[in-house]
């Protein structure tokens, strides 16, 4: 059984992050010791890494907390695989959303000549057309 800053130091998970895992119920409540601090043992720990691995991959709260109880399943890549696709098309939107900005910053900048006495992207960002003095 391991200390909490042995778990976090094992399982590359911060203690306070640790500690929320347990409080959003991705983890299971710690034993504790007589003396009331949080034990952990190695399955414990391989938990905490393979939560650590879903948040670095992106996946939401709710969807690490399934994944993880597909590992207690038959049966569980059908299921896993769903997850991951629905998280995918998420994440590809995003890039598609994030193009558009790109894009749009682009064009506001373009907007921008530094030797203006009025600031085209200021007046753009303060909602005024180009013309209006601030």
């Amino acid at each position: 059984m391991h200390s909490i800053g042995k778990a976090s130091e094992l399982s590359g998970v911060h203690i306070e992050t640790i500690r929320y895992y347990e409080r959003e119920g991705v983890l299971p409540k710690a034993e504790r010791t007589e003396s009331g601090r949080r034990i952990y043992s190695d399955d414990d720990i391989a938990r905490m890494r393979f939560v650590r691995h879903c948040r670095e991959y992106g996946f939401p709260i709710r969807d690490t907390r399934t994944l993880l109880s597909l590992t207690k399943s038959d049966t569980p890549c059908g299921s896993a695989q769903v997850i991951a696709r629905e998280y995918l098309n998420s994440v590809r939107q995003k890039i598609a959303d994030l193009s558009v900005l790109e894009q749009e910053l682009d064009l506001l900048i373009s907007k921008c000549h530094p030797d203006d006495a009025q600031c085209a992207l200021l007046q753009e960002l303060y909602g005024r057309e180009p013309s209006t003095v601030i």
